[in-house]
């Protein structure tokens, strides 16, 4: 009795004191009392009932106004706080991606994690093209002669050819609806508007990769303590059935993740051991690279014959609308083959962290997608630029839109071959392979190589960002489905928490630095197709900008402009500065 008359006075007191705290105080001391939500609502309960008995024997009676505005104000505070709750819930895949993480852990649900984010950029971009360059150049656009039979959504020519999905359909002109009305320069718009989007972009990449690097880095502690998530992650808020038993997987594999990393073995092998381990990583990575060199031979060569078939013409409509298939299937194909090799050397080296093999099937993934992009860009920008093509900016369009549906019908497959017959066989003909487990490395570069053919093919087909949108969109259901059915949890639990952040460094160095470095190629050095785009009788697609700022330099207000354009854009000293900070 003694005990509860104890408990019951310094509750009595804490109320008390909580009473005579401000609003925000009070509201503060309450989120950090170690207590149940339940218990906290008592408390909270109490206080307002002592706060308005006080105010009672004060004889200070809130007017009907009072009340009714402080009422307002708590009732406004619940629903601010319920909608976004709400908004938080239906926020694209919020639900799916929860369900992934608690049943495969944080490594597989960083590939979802990455594919939404890649998706937000294609949105983006998406919106911008069609905003600023396509809806005006509407206006201005001549009737579409041709005839659509359908195999230009294989093909992306004919009756494509003269649709707002390619460079060539984009006027020179200055538009305008009326005579005397405003006018809209497409050259400006054009290259502002792609200009912009690849530097908000880089900044979106740069700030995303430095967060992701102070969270999973240099501060990981304080993102993911064992016990913090032990003792103070539960949510009492739930009371769901579903919900509690995925908010119990998703803590009980982040718990897993985190003491792998804490009881890994370390393994001591002998000096004949280590020497063998070496030897067989050397042999590992000359396989490797060997094959990587001999697919972009490959490409190349079929690439270059693959634009004499082309000029020549000869062959009828259906011959060439196949001929043009050959080289984007032939890519695809090597880029879903050769990471199955890659992966099956990855187990012949026999890593002991399943971390570390993933990165390096990684490394060789990226230098085999990598190398194959950098030498179509050399055959696009050498050799198909200096071809005698009526709109050469038109054909590196078709070009780059074959080989992202190839690759997106590619992905498709791989998924049924890869993983659904994989199953099969894995629990039918042979049990002791069992079932597959989910491949991170190869599935996260075949993202990374479609963004990148994306943003090189954003300059030539400005709704590109549109198709790949789409795509991914397809994609993320498509892999979902694939995960839950054919797919098992890795054997081996770890925390995989810094990979987004590898990802992203990925992304942004080779993939858009390479890009930003083709953009630059064909917008100050080519000379753009004389009787096609918006850039048509210039000697370069920059000479449209050297042609305003001649204007603009008899316009006092636009002096700050001029100084600019001389002093930065057209400074060697300033883009060294700049590649040297970001780099």
């Amino acid at each position: 009795k003694i005990w509860i008359f104890h408990v019951f006075c310094a509750e009595e007191k804490l109320v008390e004191n909580l009473a005579s705290m401000s609003t925000r105080e009070r509201i503060k001391a309450i989120q950090k009392m170690p207590e149940t939500m339940k218990k906290k609502r008592e408390i909270r309960n109490n206080v307002l009932r002592e706060m308005t008995e006080k105010s009672g024997r004060r004889g200070t009676q809130l007017d009907c106004c009072t009340q009714c505005l402080r009422r307002t104000e708590v009732s406004f505070r619940r629903f601010r706080n319920s909608l976004s709750e709400r908004f938080h819930q239906l926020w694209l895949w919020h639900k799916t991606l929860k369900i992934i993480g608690g049943e495969f852990g944080t490594s597989v649900l960083s590939y979802f994690i990455f594919l939404k984010w890649l998706l937000s950029f294609n949105i983006f971009s998406f919106l911008i093209n069609f905003s600023f360059i396509t809806v005006p150049q509407f206006i201005a656009a001549e009737p579409n002669n041709l005839s659509f039979t359908g195999l230009e959504l294989l093909t992306g020519a004919g009756y494509f050819q003269q649709t707002a999905l390619y460079y060539g359909f984009y006027t020179n002109a200055t538009i305008s609806k009326t005579e005397n009305g405003a006018s809209y320069n497409m050259q400006l718009a054009y290259i502002f508007t792609v200009g912009m989007y690849f530097v908000i972009c880089l900044l979106i990449l740069l700030i995303s990769m430095a967060k992701s690097f102070c969270r999973n880095f240099i501060n990981p502690q304080i993102y993911s303590g064992n016990a913090s998530k032990l003792l103070c992650t539960w949510d009492f808020n739930i009371t769901n059935e579903k919900a509690v038993k995925l908010k119990q997987k998703n803590l009980s594999t982040q718990i897993k993740e985190s003491l792998s990393d804490v009881n890994k073995e370390v393994l001591n092998f002998s000096k004949q051991e280590t020497l063998v381990h070496i030897l067989i990583h050397l042999g590992v990575w000359a396989a490797s690279l060997g094959t990587a060199v001999a697919a972009c031979a490959s490409v190349y060569f079929l690439s270059i014959n693959n634009l004499k078939l082309f000029m020549e013409g000869h062959k009828n409509d259906l011959e060439s609308q196949a001929a043009m298939l050959v080289l984007p299937i032939v890519a695809s194909l090597l880029n879903v083959l050769i990471p199955f090799f890659y992966s099956w050397l990855g187990q012949l080296e026999k890593f002991q962290n399943p971390r570390n093999r993933t990165y390096v099937t990684i490394a060789r993934n990226i230098i085999l997608k990598i190398s194959i992009i950098g030498i179509l860009c050399y055959y696009w920008l050498d050799i198909v630029a200096t071809s005698k093509s009526q709109c050469w900016e038109t054909l590196i369009g078709q070009d780059i839109y074959r080989l992202i549906l190839v690759d997106f019908i590619f992905c498709l497959l791989g998924s049924f071959f890869g993983e659904f017959l994989r199953r099969i066989i894995g629990t039918t003909v042979f049990v002791s392979l069992g079932m597959p487990e989910f491949d991170i490395a190869r599935n996260v570069l075949d993202l990374i190589y479609a963004q990148t053919l994306t943003w090189i093919g954003i300059l030539f087909s400005p709704l590109l960002p549109g198709i790949q949108m789409i795509s991914f969109f397809i994609v993320f259901y498509v892999k979902k489905v694939s995960l839950m059915k054919n797919c098992q949890p890795p054997r081996q639990v770890w925390r995989a928490a810094q990979m987004t952040t590898f990802f992203m460094l990925l992304l942004f160095f080779p993939s858009l630095t390479g890009v930003l470095a083709v953009i630059a190629v064909t917008v100050w050095r080519l000379k753009p197709s004389e009787e096609c785009g918006p850039f048509r009788g210039l000697s370069s697609m920059f000479a449209a900008v050297s042609e305003w700022i001649k204007i603009l330099e008899n316009y006092t207000g636009s002096k700050w402009v001029v100084w600019i354009y001389n002093n930065l854009i057209t400074s060697e000293l300033f883009f060294f500065i700049l590649s040297t900070i970001f780099l």
